[in-house]
């Protein structure tokens, strides 16, 4: 079907960013065994929850049927081949590494039951989807001592040690985005930023961001919260509209930002927009908002685009291809790959130490204040109560990049984020 130059109509673009989002995916998934009871293994190793003589079993509390189905396929994915590659030299400390998947369709209900099940007996995490997810799930897993790996980055999350964002927060990006907003789209003192805001966790610890820096520039924010559930952005649209907004930023699904970029532009609302990490997906690009998004959308991220010359970003993307021929390759890719190697350090390092129980994983994890492996910034896991990361990209889309989307700025930490956070320290 040709598109049509005219801009789409809300609810068509509503219809086709959805078909493209809602897409499932089948995950596999095995019945964790009996939780064994720490122990020495023949080869001197102390072991527990998740650990044999012969494999090291991780668990993947993910979204496969949900609104974050593509996502969750794609660090699946990406985990996999991680595994894949780590057995195929031999494993880490002569062990197999094992990866349970559980879905959970982004219900908190069942992922609160999934995880019950899987806890028992893997070693860690290396992949939680969902900040309300985690959000129900962060008393459980701090108690049995699973070192978790969230693909969500809630500063409600920190301080936890076995809870580990990786890169920055949601607050961090914002601070970001309203820099880029000054620096780059010519915001200046008394104008107005409209933050369209999932509600929970995620949405709330953006706008505290948004709110921090705005008031640092002299800017005013307008918030407006939303569900996860409202697909339809067009009453959101008039509202802003009407408070005479010089900038939108969006901290929601990639459905959402679909829907309000494509109706402010379809209503002359032709402001910048800048969306936090999770807001964004190269399947937007196949959609009637595509040309609204190319000229306005601008995407915040402790990640760099997939589409980035770094080395390592390169080698991951052509061993995905070569692995997955037809997959989609978006930032889950790089995410979930990015998380797994990282995981495979903290082990290595435990097996060094000479113990694979889950108490001197996270010891282990936690004695790290610079790694990087070849995906990014660097990460220091050493002090529990801040990001592992303050340094952002800014990409954009571009329909004909791996992934959709490229760097315009690299890595950087914003000014103020350490002033920020020291502020977050104090009041805490």
């Amino acid at each position: 079907m040709k598109s049509h130059q005219h801009p789409a109509r809300p609810r068509t673009l509503l219809a086709t960013a959805l078909a493209a989002l809602l897409l499932t995916a089948t995950g596999c998934s095995s019945k964790a065994d009996s939780s064994r009871s720490t122990d020495d293994g023949a080869d001197g190793i102390k072991t527990g929850p998740g650990v044999t003589g012969k494999t090291i079993r991780l668990g993947a509390l993910t979204d496969l049927t949900g609104p974050y189905a593509t996502l969750g396929k794609s660090i699946v994915q990406a985990q996999q081949m991680w595994a894949d590659e780590v057995n195929a030299r031999g494993g880490i400390c002569d062990r197999r590494i094992e990866i349970v998947v559980k879905d959970h369709g982004y219900d908190v209900q069942k992922a609160v039951t999934v995880y019950a099940d899987l806890s028992t007996d893997v070693l860690a995490l290396p992949q939680v989807i969902g900040s309300p997810v985690m959000a129900a799930l962060l008393d459980d897993i701090e108690r049995d001592k699973v070192l978790t790996f969230p693909q969500a980055w809630a500063a409600s999350l920190l301080d936890r040690d076995a809870v580990q964002v990786l890169g920055t927060t949601y607050d961090i990006d914002m601070i970001a985005a309203v820099d880029f907003l000054t620096r780059a789209k010519g915001l200046a003192k008394g104008d107005t930023i409209g933050h369209v805001y999932f509600e929970g966790d995620y949405g709330a610890n953006a706008l505290e961001g948004s709110r921090w820096a705005a008031k640092k520039a002299g800017l005013k924010v307008v918030g407006q919260k939303i569900k996860a559930t409202d697909t339809d952005l067009s009453a959101q649209v008039s509202a802003l509209r009407k408070e005479g907004v010089n900038a939108i930023l969006i901290s929601a699904g990639p459905a959402q930002t679909a829907s309000l970029v494509g109706v402010a532009a379809s209503r002359g609302l032709k402001v910048p927009v800048v969306s936090s990490a999770p807001g964004y997906a190269p399947q937007l690009m196949k959609t009637p908002a595509a040309p609204a998004l190319t000229a306005l959308l601008n995407v915040v991220s402790a990640a760099p685009a997939v589409s980035s010359d770094l080395p390592g970003v390169r080698k991951m993307v052509a061993s995905y291809k070569k692995k997955y021929p037809g997959s989609l390759i978006d930032s889950g890719v790089l995410s979930g790959y990015n998380a797994a190697r990282l995981m495979g350090d903290d082990l290595q390092k435990a097996c060094d130490k000479g113990s694979l129980t889950r108490e001197d994983l996270v010891k282990a994890h936690r004695s790290q204040s610079a790694v990087d492996v070849g995906l990014g910034t660097a990460q220091d896991f050493s002090d529990k109560a801040r990001p592992a990361s303050t340094s952002t990209y800014v990409h954009k889309p571009d329909a004909e990049a791996v992934g959709a989307a490229v760097n315009v700025e690299d890595a950087h930490t914003a000014p103020g984020v350490e002033e920020y956070l020291a502020s977050r320290t104090s009041s805490g």
